[in-house]
């Protein structure tokens, strides 16, 4: 090769090596400008909201709407369910890791406040905000619940004309109140049913088969929870609970505090539609239809007119 020919490599080498170096990032690892800023952040402005779940099908069910309604709304949303229990998330809502969960006031109000007194739905909700750590927040409430409840059949409803509790004062039979061992002694069991109620009732142990036993008549009330599918399936009847008995544990949005105001608007709208017998027709849907999470997720938001 001539030195003429070497001296023309080396130029056009040399403006090369300048022309990759004006198009490259300095570090090598620097996000491409031209992507825009949805790698990190959503179409809606904000940071990826991370939302998460019990290790619970019911929980997760109402963690898959929020995620879903967020969504819709152009929010980015990183799933982190199936957890586990309040010992188990707890540490990562308050440290930032988890930005939103479904939540349950007075379970949530009875952890970190375990001598509250506080049992009907408004004065549950005003006592969680109160006892809420810093950085931590929650939303608007929703009707449905997941707690202790006084339950009969419809027929035996129908009979008594019972809407409430202390429409049990009314019966002229006897009463056989079913649940599990441990209700004999819990505040909520005979003895505070008595107390609060004035009402008399006989005890059964009844455990796992407490709705078999009501439905076959072995008791005439019976402990079950509010969001049991078994409310709609097998036609129950949950009594209202004026005096606040049971400790309220409304479906409630728990939330880092610096992002509560961006998106209530979003789920706020979940919780006005979330009633007891939508948390129930759920529940049903996930257990007895056996369709998916986020089928029935998509499904509830479509109903409700809550996304686009």
């Amino acid at each position: 090769m001539t030195k003429r020919t070497k001296t023309g490599w080396a130029v056009t080498a040399a403006a090369l090596a300048l022309t990759l170096a004006a198009c490259s990032s300095s570090d090598p690892l620097a996000p491409d400008p031209s992507a825009g800023d949805d790698d990190a952040t959503g179409s809606a402005g904000t940071e990826t909201i991370v939302v998460g779940s019990q290790a619970y099908y019911s929980n997760e069910i109402i963690a898959e709407i929020y995620a879903q309604a967020l969504e819709d709304a152009g929010h980015t949303v990183q799933r982190q369910f199936n957890i586990g229990q309040r010992d188990a998330y707890m540490p990562s809502l308050e440290n930032g890791d988890i930005d939103l969960f479904p939540e349950y006031t007075g379970n949530l109000l009875q952890f970190f406040d375990p001598d509250t007194e506080a049992r009907k739905p408004d004065d549950v909700y005003a006592a969680l905000v109160e006892a809420l750590p810093a950085g931590l927040t929650v939303l608007d409430a929703a009707e449905a619940s997941d707690q202790d409840s006084y339950t009969v059949t419809s027929e035996f409803a129908d009979t008594y004309e019972l809407a409430s509790i202390a429409d049990l004062a009314n019966v002229d039979t006897d009463l056989v109140l079913g649940g599990p061992p441990e209700l004999a002694e819990r505040p909520y069991g005979p003895d505070g049913l008595k107390e609060v109620y004035g009402i008399t009732v006989d005890f059964k142990a009844t455990g796992d088969t407490t709705v078999e036993d009501l439905l076959a008549g072995t008791v005439n009330v019976a402990n079950v929870f509010t969001a049991d599918p078994r409310i709609q399936t097998q036609n129950l009847v949950v009594l209202a609970d004026p005096d606040g008995l049971f400790l309220a544990s409304n479906v409630v949005p728990l939330v880092s505090s610096n992002l509560a105001d961006e998106i209530a608007d979003v789920i706020d709208p979940v919780s006005a539609a979330l009633s007891a017998d939508a948390l129930i027709a759920l529940n049903v849907a996930s257990q007895v239809d056996a369709k998916s999470t986020p089928d029935i997720a998509s499904t509830f938001l479509a109903d409700h007119g809550l996304t686009g």
